[in-house]
């Protein structure tokens, strides 16, 4: 009985730890109709709301600008890793921020005086397809759209190559979508520059934007219409510099990274950030115990993250000795979670959809993914080619390659000879977009529901129930899977 950490246990008394494949789920009578019918909205952490309950993980091979965006459109988020500087983490999140808004309030804009080419390449540099003209006060003079480019010569100014104002469809600040949508489509143009009393620019409507809006019911967005984005910080080498930074270019929620988050110096960590950014959403840990899940929301965490060494690259169970089996470790932090309204997030161990129903019939409100979201379309990681295949390469964030890259950007390279790493790098064949995955995940996760009448994941809290099965249960589960011939 009692916590798996708690301390007063006696040293014989070892209970037993399951993991996903020890377990399956207890099929009951269900008024569901079809999985269409569940909902899978869920809470991220006290205060972000998304609507399927998959985050993909702050690893440098798995979520950078494209995933995050992939992971934000299908109805989750991503986390930003931290392995860069901090302008660079900056960066990536402004282009997930920037990707979509129902108004974009700071344009990018371009002096007259410019050439061509420059404004060819800052366009590229910023992904966009053209950029307004203005004056050193921000007044529009025109419109550089890509056709007017292509009309020029690199070496003329862009003065002489814009669509002048004069000649613009332009609509004040505060005009109404529905109205956008009307001057774009009826004006067969794809930008509407907003423009104040004094001529000055107030920001920019793109029918890429409103088209997203009716094409993506269930993107993760903030209040603004934006794609919802979080972003990784440490504990030291000047993590409150990058909290502020990163909270500076909006980013939505900041997730501590470390691997031990039951720790004195992962405690103060949050409650730092939480004393200077109160209006912050910060996502803590990884425990294993309710202990550790409480104290992390005693220190002000708005989530927890449960995990400690089921990743797929993770070898700190081997390597250290320390680790709680992933389903064992969610149901204990569960009644902490449920006690003080604050979601679990499952880190780890997630190999097929049914682990993803498990978790969440766990007491988990989202599963963090890593090696599943690897070797995708939009993860980043080295490309290589062996035998005529193509693969990208995943590493745990505690192997050595991915140390060394953290020591460097917090400059104590030294360090590196003291390091024991607790992760492995590996090659991924090249599988396709992750919306193929995710799918697979979600549509696993309706069906596991469906199956004990849960509509929502507050009941499949309520309804999940377990039974251990044994390794002859495990095979069966499998198609396919050989058994004994009884004959």
């Amino acid at each position: 009985g009692g916590s798996l950490g708690a301390v007063d246990r006696p040293p014989h008394d070892i209970p037993i730890a399951l993991t996903y494949d020890d377990v399956s789920i207890v099929p009951r009578r269900s008024s569901v109709r079809s999985r269409r019918d569940v909902s899978t909205r869920t809470r991220f952490t006290r205060a972000v709301t998304i609507e399927i309950p998959l985050v993909s993980a702050n690893m440098d091979t798995v979520t950078t600008a494209p995933m995050a965006i992939a992971m934000a459109k299908l109805g989750g988020i991503g986390v930003i890793h931290r392995f860069l500087r901090v302008d660079e983490q900056v960066e990536e999140v402004t282009r997930v921020k920037r990707h979509t808004n129902y108004v974009i309030e700071q344009p990018y804009t371009i002096l007259p005086d410019t050439t061509i080419a420059a404004a060819e390449a800052e366009a590229r540099r910023r992904g966009v397809t053209g950029l307004v003209v203005t004056d050193g006060s921000r007044r529009v003079l025109g419109m550089l759209t890509a056709r007017d480019v292509r009309a020029a010569a690199p070496e003329a100014a862009v003065k002489e190559a814009m669509t002048p104002f004069d000649a613009l469809i332009t609509a004040r600040p505060g005009v109404g979508l529905d109205q956008a949508r009307a001057l774009l489509t009826g004006n067969r143009i794809e930008k509407l520059p907003l423009v104040d009393d004094d001529g000055r620019l107030a920001g920019l409507i793109t029918l890429k934007d409103l088209d997203a809006v009716r094409e993506l019911p269930l993107a993760s967005r903030d209040e603004r219409g934006r794609l919802r984005v979080g972003g990784a910080i440490g504990v030291r080498g000047g993590f409150m510099a990058r909290a502020e930074a990163l909270l500076r270019a909006d980013c939505d929620v900041l997730v501590l990274d470390i691997a031990h988050g039951h720790s004195d110096q992962a405690i103060a960590a949050v409650r730092e950030i939480k004393d200077a950014f109160p209006t912050s959403q910060v996502v803590a840990g990884n425990v294993a115990t309710a202990a550790g899940f409480r104290d992390l929301v005693d220190a002000g965490a708005d989530a927890v993250k449960v995990g400690i060494g089921p990743g797929f690259a993770c070898s700190t169970r081997v390597v250290a000795g320390v680790g709680i089996p992933q389903l064992s470790a969610l149901l204990d932090c569960a009644p902490a979670a449920r006690a003080t309204g604050v979601p679990m997030i499952a880190d780890g161990g997630i190999r097929r959809p049914g682990d993803v129903a498990k978790a969440i019939g766990a007491g988990a409100s989202t599963v963090m993914v890593g090696s599943l979201f690897a070797g995708r379309d939009e993860s980043p990681g080295d490309v290589v080619k062996r035998h005529g295949q193509t693969y990208k390469v995943y590493r745990g964030m505690a192997s050595r390659s991915a140390a060394a890259a953290r020591l460097a950007i917090e400059g104590r390279d030294d360090a590196l000879d003291q390091y024991v790493p607790e992760g492995e790098e590996m090659e991924f064949p090249l599988r396709g977009p992750v919306a193929d995955v995710v799918g697979e995940l979600v549509g696993g996760l309706r069906s596991g529901m469906s199956y004990v009448d849960a509509s929502t994941i507050e009941q499949m809290w309520e309804r999940c129930r377990f039974v251990r099965q044994t390794e002859s249960g495990r095979r069966e589960s499998h198609p396919g899977s050989p058994r004994e011939d009884p004959g």
